[in-house]
């Protein structure tokens, strides 16, 4: 079987993909990624980083089958960044208080010279939250790395009155049952094996 590369040093990403048990490792791809500045819409800004992300590990390694994802978080029209410190994650958790916030997660397969891709969007509907509520969350969590503000994975689901999705770790970063669908028609035969 190919070597199989995950082109992300997202930890969330790595762990996720380790679910399915199978062998890979993560390279670092070497690619500038786009932001809401660009002018794109939110969907093909995630393609453009997507894509962009896979392609740079698969000219360095053409033999291997490559993943890549990328993510986009928007409320009201508003794109969310991941905030880096305690006061913007604050703010758009307060933003997003009583609110829905759209996913859109984009998972690529880059395998034999050709390309698989596609965006699996996820809504979350968060809670009315006041501001001891969010101060307690960020003291506890410090989620300053994710896009909202939040770990769905962890404590950050307390804050949700719902998730409207069709592949729940499309939220916190690779949706694995696209990418299993992805990997089924390349015939993998080896997806939950060691």
């Amino acid at each position: 079987m190919p070597e199989l590369i995950l082109a992300s040093t997202s930890p969330y990403r790595r762990d996720l993909l380790a679910r399915l048990r199978l062998p890979f490792s993560c390279v670092a791809p070497d690619f500038v990624e786009l932001d809401a500045t660009s002018g794109l819409v939110p969907s093909e800004l995630v393609r453009h980083n997507t894509l962009g992300k896979g392609r740079a590990v698969a000219e360095r390694f053409p033999a291997a089958r490559v993943i890549a994802s990328d993510q986009l978080a928007a409320c009201e029209g508003k794109i969310l960044g991941k905030p880096g410190n305690a006061e913007r994650a604050a703010a758009q958790l307060r933003h997003l208080s009583g609110r829905s916030a759209d996913f859109l997660t984009g998972i690529a397969l880059l395998a034999d010279g050709r390309e698989q891709f596609d965006i699996v969007p996820c809504r979350v509907v968060f809670r009315s939250l006041d501001a001891a509520e969010i101060a307690r969350y960020l003291a506890i969590e410090a989620p300053f790395d994710c896009a909202g503000s939040f770990k769905s994975e962890g404590l950050g689901i307390a804050l949700f009155d719902r998730i409207e999705s069709l592949d729940p770790t499309a939220l916190i970063g690779l949706p694995l049952i696209r990418l299993c669908q992805m990997l089924h028609l390349l015939g993998d035969p080896a997806i939950g094996r060691s």
